[in-house]
């Protein structure tokens, strides 16, 4: 059975990748800054979520602190305190936390939240990210939707959260981390194949790959078809012609007529 659609509003507005950052202009990824641009400008927002050693969700998308910030290290290593006190990179905030994030946007424009993997290697050890997530996210009025490159944890959202709509993040599995994974384990992440195993009613696939079969598979079956990360007007125009709504960054997205 498919799970809970997405919001219209998720399926109207486009995604700003990180939030609506612009590094030059001090809005790091994920930042609270970069939030706040998104809100302003009107757009849903997608943020991702790292685990802190005290099993807090942190606003962050990478597993280590070097690309952005001064410090260096697993984000897992340290404390949500410690990590809310370093510095980002290019501005002047630290990380924030999931239940920082929620309060500042408090339901203006949807959210998009994507759980990192914990596992290390898209397998079935997850668990304490989904649980603190969920917790934050049951009490939470607005528009908002979960999606993982690890089917484990959808599956675990889906347990924990069966009303909330729920995605699985995808792409080509070429290269980068998908070369240590067995090649049975590759190709059923290429093939989505736990789409319906987990109840999800989304992808969010690689754009340059939105012309796989598997895709267009999903698609007439009823799911909703969102894609990343465009950074033109003109890349946009050409995901448009098969996917529903984009996750964008570099640019302004034109916000769409309701």
């Amino acid at each position: 059975m498919p799970g809970p659609r997405l919001s219209d509003s998720l399926r109207r507005l486009p995604v700003a990748h990180r939030a609506y950052h612009d590094r030059a202009a001090g809005r790091v990824e994920n930042s609270r800054a970069a939030i706040r641009a998104a809100i302003d400008a009107g757009y849903a927002i997608e943020i991702d979520l790292q685990l802190s050693a005290d099993g807090h969700a942190m606003v962050f998308h990478d597993d280590d602190l070097d690309r952005l910030t001064g410090a260096t290290g697993p984000v897992r290593a340290r404390s949500a305190t410690e990590l809310q006190g370093i510095r980002l990179k290019d501005a002047d905030e630290g990380i924030p936390t999931l239940a920082e994030v929620l309060a500042l946007v408090a339901g203006r424009v949807p959210l998009l939240v994507e759980l990192k993997d914990q596992d290390r290697g898209f397998g079935p050890g997850v668990g304490l990210l989904e649980a603190t997530t969920a917790r934050l996210l049951a009490g939470y009025a607005g528009d908002v939707a979960v999606m993982s490159f690890n089917p484990h944890s959808v599956a675990e959202m889906a347990r924990l959260l069966p009303r909330m709509p729920r995605g699985i993040t995808s792409w080509e599995w070429k290269g980068d981390e998908a070369d240590a994974l067995t090649t049975a384990h590759r190709d059923a992440l290429r093939a989505i194949a736990d789409y319906d195993r987990v109840g999800a009613s989304f992808i969010s696939h690689h754009w340059t790959d939105l012309a796989r079969s598997r895709v267009a598979e999903l698609a007439a079956q009823g799911a909703d078809v969102l894609c990343w990360t465009i950074r033109s007007a003109a890349d946009e125009a050409e995901a448009r012609k098969l996917a529903c709504n984009v996750t964008f960054e570099g640019y302004a997205a034109a916000i769409p007529q309701a």
